[in-house]
């Protein structure tokens, strides 16, 4: 049975959708985008994650990873984004095809966007398992000295103020032990829309998506390391 990723966070709570949502605006923290000429090598960018990047029930052209380089082309990078999302991954499965999905890529990515851990929520799984297969790959990227940034989820209260610490701390614990870029909360910007969630009230709408990648396009652009010369 798929596991649904948002109804790990308080989107549970909220109302069925109403009215046509508004057009997503940019983070507040980012000025908006111009659009700018695609200029530069290609940059290969592996999106690794669940079914929010996957693109549950929407066009693979709506997928986050898709939409995500849409934002960078549009920031004048020559950006090339891979979608590998499996719909219900946890950490632990995502470790499993880990090291296959990497070898599988016709040359390295610059850049790995690694989004885990809300399915372990689901099944109530241990933070400390989350953490040793996050770190697991992390470990693998850094052997192969690939950047990544880590798109960061939280628990919901209901499970516990001790497992909600846990949980949460492991995201900034590991970027900071690994280096790596964070998001602190990939659905920060939507979770509390009930207009960019999906009539199950789980997952995000196309509109949904956009938005997530306007509040996090720009820390995925700052990931990015230099490109080397052409």
């Amino acid at each position: 049975m798929q596991l649904r990723l948002l109804s790990i966070v308080p989107a549970l709570l909220i109302a069925a959708c109403g009215s046509e949502a508004p057009v997503p605006q940019p983070a507040d923290n980012e000025p908006p985008v111009l659009e700018q000429p695609v200029m530069g090598p290609e940059r290969r960018i592996l999106a690794f994650g669940d079914s929010l990047f996957a693109g549950y029930n929407v066009a693979k052209e709506d997928s986050y990873p898709a939409k995500l380089e849409a934002s960078l082309r549009a920031r004048g990078i020559n950006a090339k984004v891979t979608n590998a999302g499996v719909s219900g991954d946890t950490t632990a499965a995502g470790l499993q095809r880990f090291t296959f999905t990497l070898d599988a890529q016709e040359e390295p990515p610059e850049l790995v966007v690694l989004e885990l851990g809300g399915n372990d929520l689901l099944r109530g799984l241990s933070p400390d398992e989350t953490r040793a297969n996050l770190s697991a790959m992390l470990d693998k990227l850094k052997q192969r000295n690939i950047p990544v940034i880590l798109m960061g989820m939280r628990a919901p209260p209901n499970l516990g103020a001790d497992y909600v610490a846990e949980f949460d701390s492991l995201y900034p614990e590991l970027s900071r032990e690994y280096g790596a870029a964070l998001v602190p909360f990939f659905l920060e910007s939507i979770y509390d829309k009930p207009e960019y969630i999906q009539a199950d009230r789980i997952h995000p709408t196309e509109r949904g998506i956009e938005d997530l990648v306007a509040a996090t396009a720009g820390s995925v652009a700052k990931a990015l390391p230099p490109a080397e010369d052409s």
